[in-house]
């Protein structure tokens, strides 16, 4: 077997429940769920077990909250002795990414990732802003696209460079119409809307990077025990500086997910384990290798069968 990397989901991948199985069995988990509710002086877990969808959804609420349901599930991992060779995450799961590195402490980064999403929230009036999935295009064609509606007026940018053919796009709502129009016109299969509450990724989301700075100012930031895969540079990263710079810059700058797996690849990776709810990153890398081992561990099943599998492989 070669090398490891746990890979952590974004916003999105949020559901009433997840880690209930996992907390109902487990100290070490209500531990870490506790930890979240007296950090956030919040009852978080309340939220994300018995909760709606609609309020989990939320970006304030679903960013600690998938943190917080990764981290438990990592510290199952660890306790059975697998241990990533490379960590990465797409977007907020870059933060969790970071805690399972020993770059961030849990409390500091639940903390962090509240205000990052009460950041995002408030950067761009709710409906000004949207994004769009552009499928069927590549991202140089794209690009030139986004450039030319923005030199209209309407900002746009691409946000997520997903896998081949799978790129979303970010901006004010009606330079993400326009450019979605423009992308079909120029060969792209679809433009389907994501249903967002603002256009994160992209430059709108200055005003919050500057907030966060502030926030990212006051929290200890180490050196990184396990190289992190930055979303800004798909490059691993170590360094408490360079880590704080990218968390920043991460905010409106595209989040480049399919460079940071062929660089994995490249570094010698050949099973990624998605630590944490949903299966969108598992999917994605698929479509980037489909010869590379995925792992899915979201709950107690899935976290018992990638255990005996990889307790399987390495004896």
């Amino acid at each position: 077997m070669g090398k490891i990397a746990f890979v952590f989901p974004g916003q999105g991948s949020q559901s009433i429940g997840m880690g209930h199985g996992l907390f109902q069995e487990n100290e070490r988990a209500q531990k870490i769920f506790r930890t979240a509710d007296e950090k956030l002086d919040f009852p978080l877990s309340e939220l994300i077990f018995n909760g709606t969808q609609q309020e989990l959804t939320v970006t304030y609420n679903a960013q600690p909250a998938l943190l917080t349901t990764s981290y438990a599930f990592v510290k199952e991992l660890e306790e059975a002795g697998i241990k990533p060779d490379y960590t990465a995450g797409h977007s907020l799961g870059e933060y969790s990414a970071l805690v399972a590195s020993g770059a961030i402490s849990f409390e500091d980064a639940v903390y962090t990732v509240r205000k990052r999403g009460e950041f995002m929230e408030a950067a761009v009036p709710n409906g000004q802003g949207s994004m769009a999935a552009i499928l069927g295009m590549d991202r140089e064609a794209l690009s030139e696209v986004t450039s030319e509606i923005t030199a209209t007026g309407e900002s746009v940018q691409l946000a997520n460079i997903n896998c081949p053919g799978q790129i979303v796009i970010s901006g004010t709502s009606e330079g993400v119409k326009l450019a979605s129009a423009k992308a079909k016109e120029n060969g792209a299969k679809r433009a389907l809307p994501l249903e967002v509450s603002g256009p994160f990724h992209s430059e709108l989301m200055k005003p919050a990077a500057d907030k966060l700075q502030g926030v990212l100012d006051e929290v200890s930031i180490k050196q990184a025990e396990i190289p992190v895969i930055s979303n800004v540079t798909a490059k691993p990263i170590t360094a408490p500086a360079e880590i704080k710079e990218k968390l920043i810059e991460q905010l409106y700058s595209p989040v480049l997910w399919e460079d940071s797996v062929k660089n994995l690849l490249e570094l010698g990776v050949d099973t990624f384990i998605e630590v944490g709810p949903g299966k969108v990153l598992g999917g994605l890398i698929k479509k980037i290798d489909r010869s590379v081992q995925i792992h899915s561990v979201s709950d107690l099943d899935t976290l018992t069968k990638t255990i005996e599998t990889l307790k399987g492989v390495q004896s």
